[in-house]
């Protein structure tokens, strides 16, 4: 049955010539005996006249047609050849006709013949439209309409001028466009069908992969990952919006729009950065919200720069609009010792409903300094911190949003460091939704200057992360990307980027004049019908909405926004505690004060410290093998316990130890951390027989202790020190500390320290526990090395006291 097998259904793409070869080459080699060259799938019920006994006698005539066409009968010629060019089952066959009767006079075989009667032909269009499809899935956001302005200076040195239709790069041609051909598994364009024209092809590729939407993918090495990501943008009428969506999404944009109006309206000298160009950003981020609340996220912690953060602030975490006012009044007096800071750098926590999936969720936006992404690995190890102490292993409870700007996206390196975090152990927060304003200019510096890459996203390659470009003018597009990268998020938990490719329409802020640098570009911005406007229009268009509808809805958020107005007026006083991204409700009163001003005693009495110190120089785990200098020592250790001596690691192994016993969770996080760079700590031991077995013995000191988490940082200082001071701002009762290998490699750290540790209770009353380890011994590694720099610290120590009150004078006053 087999051998017969090999007439009745269509052939694997091998050409006559190939075929007789491999047939020729067997012959010399043995006696013949049919090998499975070609392979079929239909069944041998589907040509009548095939049988077991006739299995013989075909082949014989399918080896003699393949040598000489001629050499067989014209009807077994007609069969063979309808065969080889994917005839239907059932119909490659042909009765024989009647004596009196030609077969060149048989309509239906000449037809079959005659449709395809080139099988290199056909396998090479087959692969040709397969390497189409290809393209469109690589390269389709080469030519996609990205660019609100239609200015788009993002040039592709290597890329063919179009995808397609210039179908005659791939060796296709007009004459085949109507041609219909096999679809291959990795593209979901037919729908329900596996077979198109090629006309029919091309458009929906184009549809997919052209238009408001660039996609790009192609470069991560999953296979599922990747057909997930085609089926979300190659499915027929995937992106399809209710009514009732659609007037959502309307009423998102009216608020976004107007809240930026109002503000200018009011305080038109005032600096705040707005969203003018890119309004939809606020629609963004509240679908990611809502899908993720509807996957069971619950608590969501975002960073963003400026531009923007009175918008989302207001519009997405919902903080009282008269609050916001009133930071615009230059009479406003600061109650608390904090010295606040411009308002678009402070940060929010709010706990709220979701009203579209009827959840709580708790929102946090954390403060952000001038300093461009600086903020975004404390994003990261606030939200690791989260959901440490929540017990959500993966990140299905909380998770992270960072909002970037074009410029410092490409620019700034501690961009890399975070995303090189993304999938480490200790470090991963299970997947971050990026999203990018791209401006497509950073202050006044155009892309062309700015960056080496074609876009500002390249940088999210290097961890397979996808990045789904999209027109910011199309709010139905930005949409139903936000909705696929937050179900990417929850599915994968694995980062992903929507990059809003929009416009300023101000200048860097509303004092300053774009057209001195950019005069083409804002001349375009000047004449760009704003993105409420277009979409209210064609929703009219649609009978979605109408005039009167749209303008109701106009006029109730700019009521909302006069109300709060007036309240504002009233407010005499800013209360810095009312913008805290991370409370500690139960370590601080509702007025910011301690709620104790005791400290409990430190002793520890000699049994715990004994105690600490024996399973400090042991391995509380059976059958496993250390190293022999390891051995000596774990043996050096026990031997001080007896003695009542300690050296700096035992000292350290002691005060983690009887931390842990009160309940005190301990990070310690850095360079090599676990073994310690002088090969002093030995906090996990490795299994010398197996791999990956360790054992951290301060795991084992008591049933009910708190965990100690140890882990070795990858090789960053600003990135790790980042998110480690996020961690602690999780919670006060926690020990995190953060060790440089030799102080000097704070250096490197130095913006976190200067930007967010020295200054965090002068400028935002923020709460941190923070702890940087800088050892500063002289090791024999010179002085750059084993200097912490001191003096540094100390400097940054009289800046912040002078900050906050006067320094006394210390010298005598001069005669």
């Amino acid at each position: 049955m087999l051998k017969l097998r090999t007439c009745a259904a269509k052939l694997r793409p091998l050409t006559a010539s190939q075929t007789v070869k491999t047939i020729s080459q067997h012959r010399l080699a043995a006696p013949r005996t049919f090998q499975q060259i070609r392979c079929y799938s239909a069944p041998v019920a589907a040509e009548p006249f095939l049988s077991g006994t006739s299995s013989n006698y075909v082949e014989e005539m399918y080896y003699a047609w393949l040598e000489n066409p001629k050499s067989v009968h014209k009807s077994w010629d007609i069969f063979f050849r309808n065969a080889n060019a994917g005839a239907a089952p059932g119909t490659a066959y042909q009765s024989p006709p009647p004596l009196s009767t030609s077969l060149s006079t048989l309509p239906q075989a000449q037809f079959l013949v005659q449709a395809q009667p080139n099988v290199d032909k056909l396998v090479e269009d087959h692969l040709a439209v397969q390497s189409l499809i290809r393209a469109y899935q690589v390269r389709g956001h080469h030519i996609a309409k990205l660019d609100p302005l239609g200015i788009s200076c993002v040039n592709f040195d290597d890329a063919p001028v179009t995808v397609s239709p210039n179908v005659g790069f791939y060796g296709l041609d007009e004459s085949d466009l109507d041609k219909v051909f096999h679809l291959p598994t990795t593209t979901f364009i037919g729908g329900n069908e596996s077979a198109l024209p090629l006309r029919e092809i091309i458009r929906r590729l184009e549809m997919a992969y052209c238009q408001h939407i660039g996609v790009e993918f192609m470069f991560i090495n999953d296979l599922e990952q990747c057909q997930w990501i085609r089926q979300k943008f190659e499915t027929p009428g995937i992106m399809q919006f209710t009514n009732e969506e659609k007037r959502t999404l309307l009423a998102r944009l009216v608020r976004s729009t107007r809240f930026e109006e109002f503000l200018h309206r009011k305080w038109s000298s005032e600096k705040r950065f707005g969203l003018e160009g890119c309004e939809v950003l606020i629609p963004a981020l509240k679908t990611i919200i809502d899908k993720s609340s509807e996957k069971g996220v619950d608590y969501v912690i975002m960073g963003m720069p400026h531009r923007g953060r009175l918008n989302v602030l207001a519009n997405v975490i919902r903080k009282e609009l008269e609050q916001i006012f009133c930071q615009f009044d230059s009479k406003l007096e600061a109650a608390d010792e904090g010295s606040g800071d411009v308002k678009y750098h402070l940060g929010m926590y709010h706990r709220r409903i979701n009203r579209v999936t009827d959840r709580n969720i708790t929102l946090s936006l954390v403060a952000n300094p001038s300093h461009l992404e600086a903020a975004d690995p404390v994003v990261q190890g606030k939200t690791k911190a989260e959901q440490f102490y929540c017990g959500d292993t993966e990140g299905k409870k909380v998770m992270s949003i960072l909002l970037h700007g074009d410029a410092a996206f490409a620019g700034q390196g501690i961009v890399y460091e975070t995303f090189h975090l993304s999938d480490l152990p200790s470090y991963t927060t299970h997947g971050t939704v990026h999203v990018v304003v791209n401006n497509q200019i950073g202050f006044t510096t155009d892309p062309r200057m700015a960056r080496s890459s074609p876009y500002p996203t390249d940088v999210a390659r290097v961890v397979n992360a996808p990045i789904f470009h999209v027109n910011a003018d199309d709010p139905e597009a930005v949409v139903y990307v936000c909705n696929v990268a937050a179900e990417w998020r929850s599915t994968f938990h694995k980062d992903v980027v929507v990059d809003l490719v929009c416009y300023r329409r101000n200048g860097h802020n509303e004092m300053d004049e774009p057209m001195f640098t950019q005069p083409l570009m804002y001349k375009q911005i000047r004449k760009q019908k704003p993105v409420l406007q277009k979409y209210a229009e064609l929703l009219i268009s649609q009978g979605v909405v109408n005039q009167p509808e749209y303008e109701e809805e106009i006029a109730k958020y700019d009521k909302i926004c006069e109300e709060a107005h007036a309240r504002s007026k009233d407010e005499k006083i800013l209360h810095i505690k009312h913008w805290l991204d991370s409370p500690w409700p139960g370590f601080f009163t509702l007025d910011g004060q301690p709620r104790s001003m005791t400290c409990p005693s430190t002793g520890l009495n000699e049994e715990d410290l004994t105690h600490i110190g024996q399973v400090a120089s042991s391995v509380p785990v059976e059958d496993f093998t250390i190293h022999g200098g390891l051995s000596r020592i774990l043996k050096t250790r026990g031997e001080m316990v007896k003695n009542r001596t300690v050296d700096w690691a035992l000292a350290e192994y002691m005060a983690f130890g009887s931390l842990l016993k009160e309940g005190i969770h301990i990070r310690l996080s850095g360079q090599d951390v676990e073994r310690g760079t002088f090969s002093h700590r030995h906090h996990v031991l490795h299994d010398q027989n197996v791999d990956k077995r360790t054992c951290i013995p301060m795991n084992h000191l008591w049933p009910n202790q708190a965990p100690y988490t140890v882990c070795n940082s990858s090789l960053s200082e600003y990135g790790v020190l980042g998110f480690e001071l996020g961690f602690a701002m999780a919670s006060p009762n926690a020990l995190v500390l953060w060790e440089a290998q030799f102080g000097d490699f704070h250096n490197t750290a130095q913006c976190i320290i200067d930007q967010f540790i020295c200054p965090g209770q002068a400028k935002w009353v923020r709460q941190n526990g923070i702890v940087l380890l800088l050892p500063h011994g002289m090791e024999g590694m010179g002085p750059e090395h084993s200097s912490a720099r001191p003096e540094r610290f100390l400097q940054m120590l009289a800046a912040v006291l002078s900050s906050a009150r006067p320094l006394p004078c210390l010298d005598p006053p001069l005669p």
